[in-house]
């Protein structure tokens, strides 16, 4: 019997999850491709903030190495950006020139950090923090800039919070509430985690709310506030929250409404 054609874009987790499912419940059913706009294999993203604190390497936190595409004959492409979907004639085109036919379209694009949309969120050196790159991109930050703020005092702020200040840098972390993890915590447990980690050397600066980014030459310098303040920043770190990455299934045709819709 021929295979099927399953094509995968993105090469995360839960894309691979399903793909290692697959392998082991119907094995003989589809030739797989598999394509990733990040030049990596698949990786464990949660463990993106250990990376940053310097408890672990990227290679620590690769869950699918290449050996592992090739033995299951999975054809891999990495640093290719799907970015046409032909539903009719079923085939994906990615930015790098590469295609793939398919019978079986998996979309598993995730999500994408959400930037704020205030004056100087394009300068240089404002960044989310979502992926390799972005970690990668605040430990070389350290190493040349001392002043870095991380805009949102939730869980992935505070963790990039502390991973700077690990890395060597002035660390204050922004929120807007009037006290940190308001999601998680009460007012009293949120305070308490506060002072530990002003304990720390981190600084809060909370019920503030960022008005715009200033810069020189192209890179961010300053963030400015609505009462008027303003502090240094080398380094500008969203940490706001996600958007689905649905845009790609919108550009196709397929029903969105701020996300995918599906039938199950």
């Amino acid at each position: 019997m021929q295979k099927m054609k399953l094509v995968v874009v993105g090469n995360g987790m839960a894309g691979m999850r399903v793909v290692e499912e697959l392998l082991k419940i119907a094995p003989e059913i589809y030739d797989i491709t598999v394509f990733g706009d990040e030049p990596y294999t698949n990786y464990n993203r949660i463990m993106l903030s250990p990376v940053l604190a310097n408890e672990q390497t990227i290679n620590d936190i690769i869950l699918n190495t290449r050996e592992w595409y090739a033995e299951n004959n999975i054809t891999l492409y990495t640093s290719a950006r799907i970015n046409k979907i032909d539903r009719k004639n079923r085939i994906v085109y990615a930015e790098d020139g590469s295609s793939a036919e398919y019978d079986r379209l998996l979309l598993s694009t995730g999500s994408k950090p959400f930037m704020l949309p205030i004056a100087g969120a394009d300068l240089e050196g404002v960044i989310g923090y979502r992926d390799i790159k972005d970690t990668n991109d605040m430990i070389d930050a350290a190493k040349n800039h001392k002043h870095a703020v991380i805009i949102g005092g939730g869980l992935l702020g505070l963790e990039a919070a502390n991973g700077l200040k690990i890395q060597g840098m002035d660390v204050t972390v922004i929120h807007r509430n009037e006290w940190l993890l308001e999601k998680q915590l009460d007012k009293t447990a949120g305070k308490m985690l506060q002072k530990s980690l002003e304990a720390k050397g981190l600084k809060f600066q909370l019920k503030q709310n960022t008005k715009e980014l200033t810069g020189v030459n192209g890179r961010v310098t300053a963030i400015h506030f609505t009462d008027g303040t303003q502090i240094p920043a080398d380094l500008v770190v969203m940490a706001v929250g996600i958007r689905p990455n649905f845009a790609l299934a919108e550009s196709a045709g397929i029903y969105c409404n701020k996300g995918i819709v599906v039938n199950d």
